[in-house]
């Protein structure tokens, strides 16, 4: 079986690791642009891109697959790629966060199926991670599912579970299920050659979207309860990061817990070498890792030696 792969990040890239090591033939790996990146912000080759190179496999990085674009330059791009995916021979397209749209154009040349986190049909969109540990679900896992126009709407062909552990961010769930996605893609391949892989179509009940992730997101209200704001400060683990202002200085916060105590929402309760905590609507959150900007990350004890917190209260 040959197959195409379009992916971009770290989690598409472990997919296509998978595939390289299962000894799928891949004649062509789509990927996004380099991007900047960096305090330089040199241009950096996705994690997709630095893999494929380095273990010799064409690369193509077109700017959109809608040959209907506006954009001059994206549509001759996308007529490009199209042309280049009609003259090779392949079976299947797998994809996993391309972060580009597949126009139908593109669905009808060959299958395209697609590695999604989540048990579909909860968290179809961008962000199924964060928002699985954001709104306190138990479990979540990975569908490899048909590609149809439709946002992650196709029928499913696998689906495997997994718990969200209570100390789980989303840079730890991501590992987790990225690993699940490159195993499950495997054995979809090797059911799909062997005409294995019947497809379900997905429960018309349970749909809820994952919306992208914004920046602006990320300031905590201390308003909300205790045990929300924890599960807010574990999705926004590694991106964006969330954080509290305090005397006019955005402090992020890695790591929290929800504990007992009560006050002013946003008030400092305690900062001493016993740690620090801080009243929320309901409860109070216990901050275990801090930064400071253009800081270091820092263990409570260890960031109040250079900032203070007794006496002061959250924004």
């Amino acid at each position: 079986m040959k197959v195409v792969f379009a992916g971009t990040p770290e989690f598409a890239a472990v997919a296509l690791r998978a595939l390289h090591e299962a000894g799928f033939e891949i004649p062509l790996v789509l990927t996004q642009p380099d991007r900047p990146a960096g305090r330089g912000m040199q241009l950096q080759a996705s994690a997709v891109k630095q893999y494929a190179v380095a273990h010799g496999m064409p690369v193509a990085q077109p700017l959109s697959l809608r040959t209907d674009s506006k954009d001059p330059q994206r549509a001759e791009e996308a007529r490009a790629a199209h042309a280049l995916l009609e003259s090779i021979e392949y079976d299947v397209m797998v994809v996993a966060a391309y972060g580009l749209i597949l126009p139908r154009s593109t669905l009808d040349i060959r299958p395209c199926i697609n590695i999604h986190g989540s048990l579909l049909p909860r968290w179809r969109g961008a962000a199924p991670i964060h928002r699985a540990i954001e709104s306190g679900d138990v479990e979540t896992g990975v569908t490899i599912m048909e590609m149809e126009e439709g946002l992650d709407t196709g029928p499913m062909l696998l689906i495997e579970r997994l718990p969200i552990e209570d100390g789980d961010t989303t840079g730890s769930l991501h590992d987790k299920l990225a690993e699940l996605g490159g195993r499950m893609i495997v054995a979809a391949l090797r059911k799909m050659g062997a005409g294995e892989l019947p497809a379900t179509p997905q429960p018309e009940q349970g749909v809820t979207y994952a919306a992208k992730i914004s920046k602006e997101e990320a300031k905590l209200d201390f308003a909300l309860p205790a045990e929300v704001l924890a599960r807010k400060i574990r999705a926004f683990n590694p991106f964006p990061g969330a954080n509290g202002v305090v005397e006019g200085v955005a402090v992020k916060i890695w790591q929290a817990q929800a504990v007992a105590g009560s006050g002013a929402p946003g008030e400092v309760l305690q900062a001493d070498a016993q740690g620090i905590v801080v009243a929320c609507g309901d409860g109070a959150l216990r901050l275990n890792e801090l930064q400071k900007p253009g800081g270091k990350r820092l263990a409570a004890t260890e960031f109040l030696k250079s900032f203070p917190l007794a006496g002061l209260r959250f924004a």
